[in-house]
């Protein structure tokens, strides 16, 4: 039992390089034909539970352990928390998540049916059932979803615009699990020396993998929108001010003459600003400061986003503010990561720990429509918000351009940025939008579709 739960972690660790910014997707694929393999020793045995559960638990556990301990970075590194104060918050983070795989693991073996195809569709199914509830519990944390692996080149990208990533989970799932009963028939087949039908055993998993992967690759090549409007010129400016430095009030000056500085070196349409470019409220900004991103924003008779705090009364919010051709415009966000920008109730003396500025924000209104910028619908969203395609397509279908801002500074040179990035072309491939991403020190990018 021992060797099956370490085989797990194992499997669950190396399916993170099927994710950026290693990105070799078909070690996702293997990865979860590896739990599927563990999972159905357990089915054809006693078919006991607990075993399962301990053994999923193991996979999900070296999944996060490996993916996401950038939490760790943030933690301790920028937020000051005690080493192992924020070591063992790490590892109970992973632990939590990896309940949700633990749960896979047990209702699999409990329903687990007799023929090879049903279970590959219940463990699929099951999956990414879970997966999917990881995206909403505990307001989510859909990180390391098994279908932001299979961005392009992936062929199952193909399916992003009609399913989803949970849809793409499902077919990585899938995919998995048959790649594991071709092993199985061929091993089966060799072994025996089988004769006659016998030896194409192979052929009907073999035939099912192969037939989800060519639809996706052809699926790639449908044209799902169409461009809209005049072409628009972008500037995505990073500053790239360190974490360290970035809320230290001697570098305030700094912040605001470097803005200003690659704003003017690049005239464009639409200027884009990371998440809480400049450390103050809005108010807290000199008004003549504003005025000036704003002449240069009309140089183009175009429009500048700028990501800010901006501060109502007791209640402040992590905003997005435009000046320009258009008019002031605000977009308030409205999926706050918790203990980075809201306390959970209860949690106050663990905050007391760590040195995170600007960490209990109001969360904006729900149903923001879209901002109107540079002759473009613009749906904007904030940081962690890109992570939930399911409110990303609220903007749809007036949104024809989606913008993120982001400070992954948090999270120094971890997986965490490569990830994130991954994840908004995931965005864009589902919603058929060229993605803008301005971030405070990388990954700025222009995702296409």
């Amino acid at each position: 039992m021992r060797g099956r739960c370490f085989a797990a972690f194992a499997l669950g660790a190396v399916g993170v390089l099927g994710f950026a910014p290693v990105g070799w997707f078909p070690l996702e694929w293997l990865s979860l034909g590896g739990l599927f393999a563990l999972l159905v020793r357990e089915a054809d045995g006693e078919r006991r539970t607990l075993p399962a559960t301990l053994i999923a638990a193991a996979f999900g556990f070296g999944l996060f352990l490996a993916g996401v301990s950038w939490v760790y970075v943030s933690l301790s590194v920028f937020g000051g928390m005690p080493m192992p104060l924020a070591g063992m918050a790490t590892i109970l983070f992973c632990a939590v998540l990896a309940l949700f795989p633990a749960a896979t693991g047990a209702l699999f073996v409990y329903l687990a049916p007799p023929s090879w195809w049903r279970r590959c569709l219940l463990f699929a199914a099951v999956w990414t059932l879970f997966e999917w509830c990881r995206g909403w519990a505990f307001t989510g944390f859909p990180w390391l979803a098994a279908g932001y692996s299979q961005t392009p080149p992936s062929p199952l990208a193909g399916y992003a615009p009609l399913v989803g990533v949970y849809g793409v989970s499902l077919l990585s799932a899938l995919v998995g699990a048959h790649l594991f009963e071709i092993g199985r028939r061929w091993r089966s087949t060799a072994a025996c020396r089988e004769r006659g039908w016998q030896r194409w055993r192979p052929i009907p998993p073999l035939l099912a993998a192969g037939l989800i992967l060519a639809g996706g690759f052809l699926l790639r090549e449908a044209q799902w929108t169409q461009a809209t409007g005049d072409p628009v010129s972008v500037a995505l400016l990073q500053g790239n001010v360190p974490q360290e430095m970035k809320w230290r009030p001697e570098r305030f000056i700094d912040s605001l003459r470097t803005y200003y500085r690659l704003a003017l070196d690049n005239p464009a349409q639409l200027t884009v600003l990371p998440e809480t470019a400049l450390p103050a409220f809005l108010d807290q900004v000199p008004a003549e400061y504003l005025d000036a991103l704003g002449q240069l924003a009309l140089r183009r008779n175009g429009d500048l986003l700028l990501g800010i705090a901006i501060a109502e009364g007791s209640e402040y919010f992590n905003a997005a503010w435009s000046a320009g051709a258009s008019g002031q415009q605000r977009y308030s966000k409205v999926h706050l990561v918790p203990f980075g920008e809201f306390v959970p109730r209860g949690f106050a003396w663990f905050m007391a720990m760590a040195n995170i500025p600007m960490s209990n924000f109001t969360a904006g209104s729900p149903g923001q429509p879209p901002l109107r910028l540079a002759g473009q619908s613009v749906g904007v969203n904030i940081c962690y918000e890109d992570a939930f395609g399911e409110e990303i397509i609220g903007a749809l279908p007036a949104a024809t351009l989606l913008v993120n801002v982001s400070n992954v500074a948090w999270f120094g040179d971890s997986l965490a940025p490569a990830q994130h990035l991954q994840i908004a072309r995931m965005r864009a491939l589902e919603s058929g939008r060229m993605m803008l991403r301005a971030t405070n020190t990388g990954m700025t990018a222009i995702v296409d579709v």
